[in-house]
């Protein structure tokens, strides 16, 4: 199947029904244009303030939540209603849309403990119930798009036992994007692209490549939660994915495209 595109937000980039809304309107004109679209959300702000509000504190290690039965209880319920305000807005903008867990379309695998660095120290992590995807079975998702239904996909796993696991939404669609065959990835972020400077949106990088990526990570200027998002485009890439374009979802002008059409956002291929 060709002309696929697929694409990914979570809360700090689009949040509430206006910022929905202009999401769904672009990606309305993306599917008027012939483009198949594979929709991917996260949570993280909405899921935060579900938890302070019943009481636990949020916690995450090298920009990862950390998961028990309890949080993945929360993340569940926020992810599904979440779920719900996407395919409504869609639907609103005349886009047959159909919200389904990650689980419907890829098999997950729980992340063992790691190591990682936080704050300039190695430490030791254990997620506790967080997945990764191990698999993907693209005729799910390619029967949807056949009869034109927009899959929008929250990041809730199951491994193959059936338990359940909170995948981040990056890992998530890095996993979908590499088991489809998409022309592109496109992860919509809180900021412009990848910055030399994280207080200059002027200082964004237009392209770059996978060892410049990594150069940038060694000298501290991706760090903290830009590292998931990245590790992210990296996966997708390596298992074929041509490029993975990271844009900002707070611009007002457009999100996908605007004067220059395919100029926006930092493009990474490998």
């Amino acid at each position: 199947m060709d002309n696929i595109h697929v694409l990914k937000f979570g809360g700090n980039a689009i949040r509430g029904r206006e910022d929905l809304m202009r999401l769904s309107r672009e990606i309305a004109d993306m599917v008027a244009d012939g483009k198949r679209v594979i929709l991917v959300h996260g949570g993280g702000p909405e899921i935060n303030e579900e938890m302070e509000a019943r009481g636990f504190v949020p916690r995450k290690v090298c920009g990862m939540r950390i998961t028990d039965g309890d949080v993945l209880d929360i993340v569940e319920t926020v992810l599904r209603r979440l779920n719900a305000d996407v395919v409504g807005c869609l639907q609103e903008c005349g886009v047959t849309a159909l919200g389904i867990p990650g689980y419907f379309c890829t098999l997950c695998t729980r992340k063992p403990p790691f190591k990682g660095v936080e704050d300039g120290v190695e430490v030791e992590v254990d997620l506790g119930l967080v997945g990764e995807v191990a698999g993907v079975d693209p005729a799910s998702l390619y029967d949807l798009l056949e009869q034109g239904i927009l899959p929008v996909v929250y990041p809730i796993g199951k491994d193959a036992d059936g338990r359940m696991l909170n995948v981040n939404a990056d890992t998530m669609v890095a996993g979908i994007a590499a088991g489809v065959d998409c022309v592109e990835m496109v992860a919509i972020t809180d900021v412009p692209g990848i910055l030399a400077d994280v207080k200059d949106p002027s200082s964004k990088y237009d392209n770059l490549t996978l060892e410049q990526v990594d150069a940038l990570i060694a000298d501290g200027t991706i760090s903290g939660g830009m590292i998931p998002k990245v590790d992210a485009c990296r996966k997708a890439l390596l298992a074929g994915v041509a490029s993975v374009r990271m844009v900002n979802g707070r611009d007002k002008e457009g999100i996908m495209t605007g004067p220059g059409e395919g100029t926006r956002g930092t493009v990474i291929t490998k």
